[in-house]
């Protein structure tokens, strides 16, 4: 998917297991598929999984969840992934990783969820995440204004209505209402910021835990909404709102978001670089989502 992608296999995670942590030494190291974008991640045993960034980009994120993971957990109401070990560069691996507690489940891009109660307690974490003290925290990636994303948006609606996947007209209108949008003025506040299908696991068709949390950060929670278009359906959007609590601003720069997301998404692993048809497919369904129901406001 990048350039600059590194090789990981079973034989360098084996390697640098046994030459950092002889102790899991000679346990079983499994790969597990995943449609994620910056790490790569093998289970280690049954309770363990490794996690190592695919890019030079994503290394910072080993010391974040390092750092931080511990001090959020006990706020949240889903399960999230506990640090076990921080793993240096070596045999090869010129970044640092990480060992992390594994954690049940499938992720709802495979899984069968009951969307009502997902939507609740998605948006209960949400609100947990946003009330714990952000002092200190680094910026979100996708906490600042979702305007900034206006080029490259543009370019994927022009691509994408000339392949016929979008109206190009009502694209670029939803658009141009996300760009007078008021923005936030709050203090910063805690956004997971990457809650997308593949970061959710689900055991039994119930939410259980969030996963990914390369991207967390602070700025503004319009980000945290995004599950609303790239998961949820019109009719369970409601209980995920009301149990998050945001207010109509907040609501809609989030659906500016989806629309963002979703549309550059598409655009850039299907037609620009064409190797996750899995986002790509989430994309495609969270712009839709986004259209139809900006179409159904106007």
């Amino acid at each position: 998917m990048h350039a600059d992608e590194l090789d990981i296999d079973e034989v360098l995670v084996e390697r640098l297991i046994a030459a950092q942590f002889p102790r899991w030494a000679g346990l079983p190291v499994v790969k597990v598929p995943s449609s994620g974008t910056d790490n790569a991640m093998y289970r280690l045993g049954d309770d363990m999984v490794v996690r190592l960034p695919r890019v030079p980009g994503a290394a910072g994120q080993v010391g974040k969840e390092g750092r931080w993971l511990p001090r959020l957990a006990p706020e949240l109401p889903l399960d999230v992934p506990v640090p076990l070990a921080a793993g240096v560069p070596g045999e090869g691996f010129p970044l640092p990783w990480s060992v992390q507690r594994w954690l049940d489940g499938a992720d709802v891009v495979d899984a069968p969820v009951d969307l009502r109660d997902a939507a609740v307690r998605l948006g209960l974490f949400v609100a947990a995440l946003r009330r714990a003290d952000a002092t200190g925290g680094p910026p979100s990636f996708r906490g600042g204004p979702v305007a900034d994303g206006d080029a490259e948006v543009r370019d994927a609606i022009r691509d994408l209505a000339g392949d016929g996947t979008v109206d190009g007209d009502l694209a670029t209108a939803a658009w141009e209402d996300v760009l007078k949008l008021p923005q936030w003025e709050g203090a910063p506040v805690w956004v997971h910021s990457d809650l997308l299908p593949g970061n959710l696991l689900a055991v039994d068709g119930r939410l259980s835990a969030v996963i990914d949390f390369g991207c967390l950060g602070v700025g503004d929670p319009a980000c945290d909404m995004l599950p609303a278009w790239t998961l949820l359906t019109a009719d369970t959007r409601g209980p995920f709102r009301e149990a998050a609590g945001v207010d109509d601003a907040t609501w809609a720069r989030g659906r500016g978001w989806a629309l963002r997301w979703g549309l550059t998404a598409d655009h850039y692993y299907r037609v620009l670089h064409p190797t996750n048809p899995v986002l790509a497919a989430v994309g495609r369904r969270t712009a839709a989502e986004a259209l139809d129901e900006f179409r159904a406001m106007v």
